[in-house]
């Protein structure tokens, strides 16, 4: 499908014509600027486009669209060969014809539309309806008002790399359903989206569906799965069975919206199957099981296995919190308003989440560098890149770290990077003592490997246990849990970030069988945002 390329530009982009096993495309890949270059005689004007400027620049790229003049059409942009080029394949390649634009009403320079259009393919015939806007600028060599050529001003689903495909489609359609049967649509469950399609993209085959005609975005990785825009011919989906909750998955849906930049997993810890997987985010990206991103003090889990392990304290132990600790020349701080308690132990530095205590502990022998790796990798199942969940994840970073780094690590700031898939799996080996990977479909529909490890010791996980049920109860974790009834624990995180003005707020917790974790950016505090989408999601566990 991807064969008898022809190169092009395309809005700005370089476009690579692709046809081949009944597809027509475009494919957008670099950016360049420009503009028209014409002899004009009359003054080059300056400053931005007038209103009549606009109304009539956009009228005759509106007009020139819908009568399938590409050239024209294209002469009323700042980057009219990439446009030209990108016009003919919505129309010739893309099988997109009888377009009809209808103009809002213009924001200064910026204007909105719709587009009715009718998507056409071996005797398959659809309507095609939706709504972007325009930018008009100046152009930099001729002074003329031009249309700012992008690609979404063919379609706003379109993003640099982006391919638009009409044909056949690359794989056969799912019917994918919860772990009782119940039916999961992008529809019901909007943020699902990406990971029905990944699910389809892999599965759609063994799930023994045909394949239907469709208008599609394939995207520029092939390990991100196209997005359907219009179904032509309806293939017959496949039955694809899920780990997931319906009920787990509608109250992570909710949680999420209620945050920007939000994502939640929850797991079983008993089996490792996921109950849950929701993001609120203005892109596609699925953060809840991809995302790379420091996890704040929910790393002190770990960490307090570690020293557990180890030997260099326990629960009851000391672990000191002083206002500052002091490793390699830097200094770490807690945070504001927490008082020093030079009496502390492990469970009551946890509890309160003191920073101070965990830099200082992991001066004692005989913790190394490699240590806290060790501790992930070993027992937590971490970093080792062989999480095999049935999509796309990423299985968390904890690199060995000399330097300031070391300590960092410790309280999850420095090299160490998670997702909330992550830190649910984490707490779900806290307290049950036996790692089990993560999963989303049956192993058994490809014969993939799980990921293995040590797990716990039942010493360590008794007092794991005891110091995130006393963080659920009475500690940072208490507000976001409170309500919550049952055996329940929590450990609360905030990362700072370079370049942003709140850390982002990470929050992980347990609930009869069920451990979820929450990571929103920019959220503050653990329990501002991450804590309150955790609990929404736990309050579904029976």
């Amino acid at each position: 499908m991807r064969n008898g390329a022809k190169a092009a530009l395309v809005g700005g982009v370089f476009a690579v014509m692709v046809g081949g096993a009944g597809y027509g495309a475009y494919h957008l890949v670099d950016g360049v600027t420009g503009g028209t270059s014409a002899s004009d005689p009359a003054p080059k004007r300056t400053g931005p486009p007038t209103a009549d400027e606009v109304g009539s620049v956009t009228k005759a790229f509106f007009t020139a669209w819908e009568k399938g003049d590409a050239v024209i059409a294209a002469g009323a942009t700042n980057n009219s060969d990439a446009a030209e080029l990108a016009l003919t394949g919505y129309r010739d390649d893309a099988h997109i014809t009888a377009v009809h634009v209808t103009p809002g009403t213009a924001r200064g320079a910026t204007v909105p539309y719709t587009v009715k259009a009718t998507v056409a393919y071996k005797g398959a015939k659809k309507t095609l309806s939706y709504a972007s806007e325009l930018r008009v600028v100046r152009g930099l060599t001729s002074g003329k008002a031009l249309v700012d050529w992008a690609p979404t001003v063919l379609h706003p689903d379109l993003k640099k790399g982006d391919t638009l495909v009409t044909g056949t489609s690359a794989a056969p359609d799912i019917q994918a359903v919860d772990r009782d049967g119940a039916v999961l649509t992008k529809e019901k469950f909007p943020s699902l989206g990406p990971v029905l399609d990944q699910l389809r993209q892999k599965y759609g085959e063994q799930a023994g569906g045909t394949p239907g005609v469709e208008l599609s975005v394939r995207h520029e990785s092939e390990e991100v799965a196209d997005t359907s825009l219009l179904t032509l011919a309806k293939g017959k989906p496949g039955k694809l069975r899920t780990t997931l909750s319906a009920s787990a998955q509608a109250a992570a849906e909710r949680a999420v919206k209620q945050y920007g930049e939000s994502s939640v997993v929850a797991v079983k810890p008993s089996t490792g199957e996921v109950l849950a997987v929701a993001n609120h985010r203005e892109d596609a990206f699925n953060a809840a099981f991809e995302g790379q991103l420091a996890p704040g003090s929910t790393m002190k889990i770990i960490t307090a296995a570690m020293l557990i392990d180890n030997g260099v304290t326990s629960a009851a132990g000391p672990a000191p919190c002083p206002d500052t600790a002091v490793w390699e020349s830097q200094t770490f701080h807690n945070l504001t308003g927490m008082a020093a308690n030079d009496n502390a132990t492990l469970a009551n530095s946890f509890q309160r989440s003191c920073n101070t205590a965990f830099v200082k502990l992991i001066d004692e022998k005989p913790l190394t560098d490699e240590s806290l790796t060790r501790e992930a990798e070993d027992r937590f199942g971490l970093g080792q890149d062989n999480w095999a969940t049935g999509i796309a994840s990423f299985d968390g970073k904890v690199p060995a770290s000399a330097g300031p780094d070391r300590a960092a690590n410790a309280i999850g700031q420095g090299q160490v990077q998670m997702s909330p898939l992550n830190m649910a799996s984490v707490t779900a080996t806290a307290m049950t003592g036996t790692f089990r990977q993560p999963y989303l479909v049956a192993k058994s529909l490809d014969d993939r490997t799980f990921a293995s490890a040590d797990g716990l010791r039942a010493g360590t996980v008794a007092q794991l246990r005891q110091m995130m049920r006393a963080t659920a109860t009475a500690g940072t974790g208490a507000p976001a849990m409170s309500g919550l009834g049952g055996d329940i624990g929590a450990k609360t995180g905030s990362a700072e970030v370079d370049g942003q003005t709140k850390s982002n707020s990470w929050f992980t917790g347990y609930r009869g069988d069920m451990a979820a974790a929450a990571m929103t950016q920019e959220g503050g505090h653990g329990g501002d945002a991450a804590g309150p989408i955790v609990a929404a999601v736990l309050r579904t566990s029976g």
